[in-house]
């Protein structure tokens, strides 16, 4: 999801951490790139020229992105493909209501994956953190390995206050990708959640994340805290409601227990995690 703090503060410990491409030559090198591949011609070939967006929007030139789609649509035709590229654009230039129409006809092609994640992504922008969990469910059923829908889909939960629903696709995330550092915050965040406080902290400990990343996780923490008492209450109003309903009416079927986040049930897999990453 779109911690703007967070995810900064990660993709900047995730580029510090890599052996090459750091220094001012290695910048000077791909401001370079970047201004060729803006001023290069249209490949000729339709693959080749997604390709060229493609490494546009990996280098952050979305705008850039955006001209070249209009191009290429224009000499090759739409395709589930541009309008995947269009959507991530539109949506990373603040344009949502844009992005979710073209998200949105994403979801009767071959892609439909990518549109769900998108509307997800979206809708847990504006805060709407049940519907982002819904799109972001129906996103991992299509894409069940997808490492990155798995953890944007606990942490839409967390931030929903659904802390045990967290638990099972941010568990799949972390062994699905061990490294990846967003995935390795959402973990930690479930473990504040959980009231693991001494696992969550050996996790930022051992990840070397700074203060401020740390700063910021302890800060979603709380938010996931007063979410989650908020869940609690409409859990077990509904099951209220539900054995209301099955006294009156004894054909009724009987209420699902209220889903609440046992410390006790959560974390049975905190050392066998901190031990994989340690690896």
């Amino acid at each position: 999801m779109q911690r703007a703090g967070v995810l900064l503060m990660l993709a900047t410990l995730g580029a510090c951490a890599m052996p090459s491409g750091y220094g001012v030559g290695a910048q000077a090198e791909r401001a370079a790139e970047i201004q060729q591949a803006t001023r290069d011609p249209a490949p000729d070939a339709p693959g080749t020229y997604l390709d060229l967006i493609n490494r546009m929007q990996a280098q952050g030139l979305y705008y850039a992105s955006l001209a070249h789609i209009d191009a290429y649509e224009k000499q090759y035709g739409v395709t589930p493909d541009t309008i995947v590229l269009r959507a991530d654009a539109l949506r990373m230039t603040q344009q949502p209501a844009a992005a979710a129409q073209s998200y949105t006809k994403l979801l009767q092609t071959p892609l439909a994956a990518r549109g769900h994640r998108g509307l997800g992504l979206i809708a847990g922008a504006a805060g709407d953190f049940a519907r982002a969990a819904d799109e972001l469910q129906q996103a991992a059923q299509l894409a069940p390995t997808d490492a990155l829908t798995l953890s944007d889909l606990g942490y839409a939960r967390l931030r929903e206050g659904n802390i045990a629903g967290a638990r099972v696709p941010l568990m799949k995330a972390a062994e699905l990708d061990q490294s990846n550092p967003k995935i390795i915050s959402n973990i930690a965040l479930y473990l504040l959640a959980s009231g693991e406080e001494k696992p969550a902290a050996a996790l930022m400990e051992q990840q070397k994340f700074t203060p401020d990343v740390r700063a910021a996780i302890r800060g979603d923490a709380h938010k996931v805290t007063v979410a989650g008492h908020t869940y609690q209450h409409a859990a077990q109003m509904q099951q209220l409601q539900q054995s209301q309903q099955s006294q009156q009416d004894p054909r009724a079927a009987p209420p699902m227990a209220a889903p609440v986040a046992m410390s006790g049930q959560t974390f049975d897999a905190a050392p066998r995690l901190l031990q994989r990453f340690a690896q």
